[in-house]
């Protein structure tokens, strides 16, 4: 029959204030060799955090760059990836090209709050006797709703007929600034390709999305895109759905209808909601592989508590056979040598997470366009490993000692 035994918590934390203090003695009784040996786990341990750090840093940056235009656009591009209509580039495609009358007909969607077509391409932009090649977007006016752009003077593209669309033109900043200088540019007339337009917007700085620079960039109708750059379809259409609807219903609504226009499914629908999700999966797998190449230092350190450890039980085989003689318990002397294999690798940890996270913050300070973020998750993690590595290193050696015959300890010179 089972029966509760009261635990003397006096007692147990006399034991362990006992044992941490025999282990720290030990390890500065020796201090050069615990020196290296914990040398050995902070080398790894600081390679783990300035490694994951990095990882961590490009991983919000990207995910940063992408969500600035916002978390609900779902993207329409011609032909379907699994039957590889245009997804495959340079082989002839049965798809029916992506037309303006199909962004119109997605505004008529529930739950879709804007929709605007998309060509893109580059052009030479001249105007006030200067030249400029940029890139130019041939889009709809719910661009701005879309990807949450915003213009500093004048005004968007307007609502008009994809016919009769007016050979209208908005500048990116920089663009504006490469040609007019401090000039007002409203009004002006430039020349995109070999199409004269004519100046109705300068847009707000967006700086810039994964090496790309928005504001060096020209906004024109989709319908004069298609006949600059002579196309006969879109590149895509982007819809923005309404906060908190469900982006896979988005999704299947969209399908519908480009199914019943085009007679078939001739199209790859993504939603940016998938596309975060995957693109995290990928840089959490990136962040995963840099901290593992940083966790073969720890495994040269646990190997350095090993040896170490080893060297220790051998030479203080005589002090455990008069601890055994003298009336202490195997687990006590097991609890002893695990214990400053701990205390060796804690320390170790400790310095290592100084380290790394010392050189983290000079590489984002001296090398800011490399982002950099240690987050404290990580630090704890480091630290725990650290430990755990000392534990499991510690454990043979401890064992030994714990085995000892204490007759032939007390014989050992």
């Amino acid at each position: 029959m089972w029966r509760l035994v009261p635990i003397d918590l006096q007692s147990l934390t006399m034991v362990l204030t006992d044992s941490l203090t025999l282990a720290i003695r030990a390890i500065v009784a020796q201090r050069l060799r615990s020196f290296l040996t914990l040398l050995g786990i902070a080398v790894g341990i600081a390679a783990v955090i300035l490694l994951t750090s990095i990882g961590e840093g490009i991983h919000r940056y990207v995910l940063a760059e992408f969500t600035q235009f916002g978390t609900n656009v779902v993207g329409v591009h011609p032909g379907k990836t699994k039957t590889g209509g245009g997804a495959l580039s340079g082989l002839p495609s049965s798809a029916r090209p992506l037309s303006l009358d199909d962004a119109d007909a997605l505004k008529r969607l529930p739950n879709v709050v804007a929709v605007t077509p998309s060509v893109f391409g580059n052009a030479e932009v001249s105007g006030n006797g200067r030249l400029r090649r940029v890139s130019v977007y041939g889009v709809g006016p719910g661009m701005l709703q879309v990807f949450k752009g915003k213009v500093r003077s004048g005004q968007f593209l307007p609502e008009e007929e994809a016919g009769s669309a007016r050979a209208q033109v908005v500048l990116g900043p920089k663009l504006k600034n490469e040609l007019f200088g401090p000039e007002n540019a409203l009004g002006a007339r430039v020349r995109i390709g070999g199409l004269q337009f004519r100046v109705i917007g300068i847009m707000e700085s967006k700086g810039q999305f994964l090496g790309i620079d928005l504001d060096d960039t020209a906004f024109v109708p989709a319908a004069r895109a298609l006949e600059l750059f002579n196309r006969e379809g879109l590149n895509e259409i982007n819809v923005a759905a309404a906060e908190g609807v469900s982006a896979a219903s988005v999704v299947a609504d969209v399908k519908e209808v480009m199914k019943a226009r085009h007679g078939r499914e001739d199209v790859t629908i993504i939603s940016q909601e998938e596309m975060l999700s995957t693109l995290s999966g990928i840089l959490n797998v990136l962040t995963m592989a840099v901290g593992a190449l940083g966790g073969i230092s720890l495994l040269v350190g646990g190997v350095g508590i090993v040896t170490i450890m080893t060297i220790a039980v051998t030479e203080r085989t005589n002090e455990i056979g008069l601890m055994v003689a003298l009336g202490a318990r195997r687990q006590t002397i097991l609890g002893l040598f695990l214990g400053e294999a701990v205390a060796l690798a804690a320390i170790g940890g400790l310095v290592g997470l100084l380290l790394g996270v010392g050189l983290a913050q000079l590489i984002g300070l001296f090398f800011p366009a490399l982002p950099v973020h240690t987050p404290l998750s990580f630090v704890l993690l480091a630290e725990a490993l650290a430990a755990a590595i000392g534990l499991a290193a510690g454990v043979l050696p401890a064992r030994r000692a714990a085995m000892l015959d204490p007759v032939e300890a007390l014989r050992t010179e």
